[in-house]
Order: C-alpha cells, then sequence, then structure tokens
C-alpha cells in the first residue's frame, strides 16, 4: 500500500525511540516524520540529522516551540528555531502557551493571570522577535491554535483565524498555521478560513476525536475513523487552498500508545487510504 504524503507524527508511536520510529517510517513506506525536541534530545542532534538522511525520510515538522506567555521563552525557542534549521524540518510547531502562571496538568497557582486579552498580546509581541530570526535561518514557524477546553493551560489561540490574523503580520515564509483536524472540527468558520490561509498553511495534521472523552482530555485523540471527525470536507478544503505538502497523522492516546507501533502504522495507512488521501 502506498503511503502518499502520509507523515509519521512521533508521539503517535510514542514508544519508539527517535531511531526507531525513522526505522518503522523506511520499513512501511511512510517518506516523512514528524518529530518531537524531547526524543531529538535523547537521540542527540547530530545524531539524528543523520539518521533521517541515511534513511531518506524527510522531517515534516518539528514539535515544539511556543508557550510565549510565560516570562523565560525567548531562548528555548531559539533553540528550538536552531534545532529544526539543523533537521531541515518543513516547521517548527508553536503551541504558543495559556494563561500566565498556568501549567498545563497542574493545579491552579495563587497569583496566575486571568487577563486573556494581555495573554494574546503577549503572543503577538513574541512573535516579533522571533519571526525575523527564523527567517534568517530558513525556518517556518507554525502557529497551531488549539481546541478551547486547552486555552488556559496550553494555547490563548484557539481558533484558525485567530492563527492566521497573528500570522499575517509576517512574511509567509516565516510564520505559517497548522490545519489540525482534532483541533478545529468543531469550527463553523473553518473552510473559510482554510481557504483564506492559501500559502500560509505550513503543516497538514489529522486525527479522529473519540466520543465520549476521557478523564485526560489530552488523549481524546484517535486514530482516523475511530471518532467523530467527518475527514473529507475539511482535507477537501486544505487541497483546494494549494497545500501540497506532508499529511501528519499525530494522535494522542493512552491505547494506541500501548498498542505495537508496527500495526498501529499499519492501521494509520489504511486510513490515511480511504478516508484522506481520495481528498487530496
Amino acid at each position: 500500500m502506498s503511503a502518499g504524503r502520509l507523515s509519521l507524527n512521533q508521539w503517535t508511536t510514542r514508544r519508539w525511540s527517535v531511531a526507531e520510529a525513522v526505522d518503522g517510517c523506511a520499513r512501511h513506506g511512510v517518506g516523512s516524520i514528524g518529530l518531537w525536541r524531547e526524543h531529538v534530545a535523547d537521540q542527540g542532534l547530530a545524531a539524528t540529522v543523520k539518521l533521517v538522511r541515511d534513511a531518506g525520510v524527510r522531517v515534516s515538522s518539528l514539535c515544539r516551540g511556543g508557550f510565549l506567555t510565560g516570562e523565560t521563552w525567548l531562548d528555548d525557542n531559539k533553540a528550538a528555531i536552531d534545532e529544526a534549521a539543523e533537521l531541515g524540518a518543513g516547521c517548527l510547531v508553536l503551541v504558543v502557551g495559556g494563561l500566565p502562571g498556568v501549567t498545563p496538568g497542574q493545579p491552579l497557582p495563587g497569583g496566575f493571570s486571568r487577563d486573556l486579552v494581555d495573554a494574546r498580546q503577549r503572543v503577538a509581541d513574541a512573535l516579533d522577535v522571533l519571526a525575523p530570526y527564523a527567517g534568517e535561518r530558513g525556518v517556518r514557524l507554525a502557529l497551531e491554535a488549539l481546541h478551547p477546553i486547552y486555552c488556559a493551560d496550553r494555547a490563548v489561540i484557539s481558533t484558525l483565524k485567530q492563527a492566521l490574523d497573528l500570522a499575517e503580520r509576517h512574511p509567509s515564509e516565516q510564520v505559517g498555521v497548522v490545519v489540525d483536524t482534532f483541533h478545529q472540527w468543531w469550527d463553523p468558520d473553518v473552510a473559510v478560513q482554510i481557504a483564506r490561509a492559501s500559502d500560509r498553511i505550513a503543516s497538514y495534521q489529522v486525527c479522529d476525536q473519540v466520543s465520549p472523552l476521557p478523564a485526560d482530555v489530552l488523549l481524546a485523540r484517535g486514530v482516523p475513523g475511530d471518532g467523530v471527525i467527518d475527514f473529507a470536507p475539511i482535507t477537501s478544503a486544505v487541497a483546494a487552498a494549494g497545500y501540497t505538502g506532508d499529511v501528519e497523522v499525530e494522535i494522542f492516546n493512552a491505547d494506541v500508545w500501548a498498542s505495537d507501533p508496527d500495526l498501529v502504522l499499519d492501521l494509520i495507512k489504511t486510513r490515511y487510504a480511504t478516508l484522506i488521501a481520495p481528498h487530496l
């Protein structure tokens, strides 16, 4: 079965190291991989660069930079941009961060900010600094709007429109957006915004939303076809907007992570071929 433009986001097969994931892509005929910085650090940046080049596998994205609403974002994001440049990544995904002082997965502390307007302005101000730095290194930043349920602790940008409003302040080769089925399928304006995005689409990420939601809503992503999302209209809109890049399957799901990664990749290839590829 041809994998076409399919890319494996490394978090989908979380048990695999970088070396195992790159090898899995090569064995399954998957031509690209979305890497995570933690795993790249474990493997070593230079070693990872060699692995993907020797395997002939593209790096569709590096995840992640961002968390721009706090006070200590600058050095880490510059490092992430430098890593993406070394890897030749198609983009560096930015998860912009939640309300200042709120930590993902932790109880609310005293003194955290409820000022959502200020948090969003912090993101805009940070991009003014990071976009030129990324441009100098040939790296494209990709703003990822997350489902509104994650607004408080992970991303104060919740819609594709908000992401585009920020991205359009900068050259398209410096700042683009991620179209993600899980985060944006619910948005009644998504088709209009995908058409607006046009060449700003830096990454197309796909997975399903399972129902009912698990206790940890971060793990509500399923294999395409296992949930409530209709992939045809979103994929068709992305194709009509002119996107010709990789289609990255990114799944956060405890059952998927516990499964044999080779079987997961086989299933993903089948669902990609039937639910997504016909609409590209």
